[in-house]
């Protein structure tokens, strides 16, 4: 069974640490379950494939997203759940592609500085606290959260799982997915 028609783009935006990937891919999971057609663009691979040849500053970071959305708006078109997790720290880049692609969804990960600092697995806000990493968003660089995105995930305070029932129900709620899926999506998570 195909949850879709038509192909959407949700966006996973918010600071390092904060969940987009975790997020993006659970939802991916879920989507698989049901035989949609899904392809994740992670911040972090597409650097290194589609924009290694572009450094941090502020028009470098734009046209990351550019990049990544131009996937995703080629990917929607087609059809395709476009699934990207990307810090994105400019609202005014997140804005324009939302003007640009069908069914944009923006899912805002918060958490406090404060967490993500704490759960630092790689220690990469350590070593810009310390100087050591220059541009690094949040510490050193600006991020700017969402006006209004569809929907804002508080990854300090919920479980993967309680965010991803919460993405799952906006987007049942703006009609991209049935409300009456089989209950095999159960076993993709």
């Amino acid at each position: 069974m195909t949850v879709l028609s038509k192909g959407f783009t949700v966006w996973f935006t918010g600071l390092s640490g904060s969940g987009k990937t975790t997020a993006a891919r659970l939802l991916e999971r879920r989507l698989l379950g049901v035989d949609s057609r899904v392809e994740v663009l992670d911040g972090d691979v597409v650097r290194t494939h589609l924009s290694k040849d572009l450094g941090y500053s502020k028009e470098d970071r734009d046209e990351n997203i550019q990049r990544i959305g131009f996937v995703c708006e080629l990917l929607s078109r087609n059809g395709v759940i476009a699934i990207a997790a990307a810090i994105s720290p400019y609202r005014a880049a997140r804005e324009d592609l939302r003007t640009r692609i069908p069914n944009f969804v923006e899912v805002y990960m918060h958490c406090p500085l404060e967490v993500l600092i704490e759960r630092d697995v790689k220690g990469l806000y350590k070593k810009a606290l310390a100087g050591e990493i220059p541009h690094f968003t949040g510490i050193n660089d600006p991020y700017e959260p969402p006006s209004t995105p569809e929907l804002t995930i508080h990854s300090d305070r919920e479980t993967p799982e309680e965010s991803l029932e919460r993405i799952w129900n906006a987007l049942q709620q703006l009609g991209l997915i049935s409300s009456s899926l089989p209950g095999s999506w159960q076993n993709a998570i």
